[in-house]
């Protein structure tokens, strides 16, 4: 079995390399370039469901684990993080064959619209090697030392996916 030293050096590298690709594929439209692609303008809100999903699996992974439910508490976690990669794909996706959406409210709504955008996106950059962390530490059986980074990692992620679906319900009126 391999310990956690082993996988160090693959987390760092997804880390970084994870928001580097997005932040490039971000930038890339595809129509714009040339090709002949339809916008996938229908993504958004499976992906916006896919966030809420995968708030469900967060929380019902948390109780499955306080009722000591090992075995439920894996396969929940797993998905969780399955379900984050099906996001990330249809997120980069969308927005390499659509046109960026404005948020088009104003005031109070506007400012409380980008602080929770900021913090979203900030904190799903930061959550990556939380979780990939996290993970090795669970299948590396270091139990200890899961719990006490999944203390972290739990809140955090369970943030950005919440936030996710409000960053959605907020901008989903200026969707063309």
């Amino acid at each position: 079995m391999k310990t956690e030293q082993q996988y160090n050096k693959w987390i760092i590298a997804v880390s970084i390399i994870i928001p580097l690709v997005v932040a490039l594929l971000f930038g890339i439209n595809l129509r714009e370039l040339g090709f002949d692609v339809e916008p996938l303008s229908f993504l958004p809100p499976i992906y916006a469901a896919i966030n809420g999903f995968t708030a469900v699996l967060l929380i019902a992974a948390f109780i499955a684990i306080k009722q000591k439910n090992i075995s439920l508490h894996k396969r929940l976690m797993i998905t969780a993080i399955a379900c984050s990669v099906l996001f990330l794909v249809m997120y980069v996706a969308y927005h390499m064959t659509s046109d960026s959406t404005k948020f088009g409210g104003e005031g109070l709504v506007k400012y409380i619209y980008y602080f929770v955008l900021i913090t979203h996106v900030l904190l799903s950059i930061v959550i990556i090697p939380f979780v990939l962390i996290t993970y090795v530490r669970a299948i590396t059986n270091n139990i200890e030392r899961h719990k006490k980074i999944a203390k972290i990692t739990f809140p955090m992620w369970l943030y950005v996916a919440i936030t996710g679906v409000i960053v959605y319900v907020m901008i989903c009126p200026y969707y063309s």
